[in-house]
């Protein structure tokens, strides 16, 4: 389970770099290439995730809101984390 989350991290993450690329803007044919691509891997890493999923961060995937996404699950690892060090 963790692992599929830490790549949907990675990968909503790689999202927003190739958005926030200028070079790669600029490359008609690569970007949307590596936009699709990475939007595929964060499909397949959606229907992946344990179930049930929490209803916000389903509603963040379905509209494709994947900044907030990735806020969300920020958030969750990093209060998953701090409850594990205080152990």
């Amino acid at each position: 389970m963790e692992t599929v989350i830490a790549d949907l991290i990675a990968a909503l993450r790689e999202r927003l770099a190739i958005i926030g690329d200028e070079a790669s803007r600029r490359d008609e044919h690569d970007h949307p290439q590596r936009l699709r691509a990475v939007s595929e891997k964060i499909d397949k890493l959606q229907a992946a995730l344990p179930r049930p999923v929490d209803p916000q961060l389903a509603h963040y995937l379905q509209r494709r809101s994947y900044d907030k996404a990735l806020e969300f699950l920020e958030g969750v690892t990093a209060n998953t984390t701090r409850r594990s060090t205080a152990r």
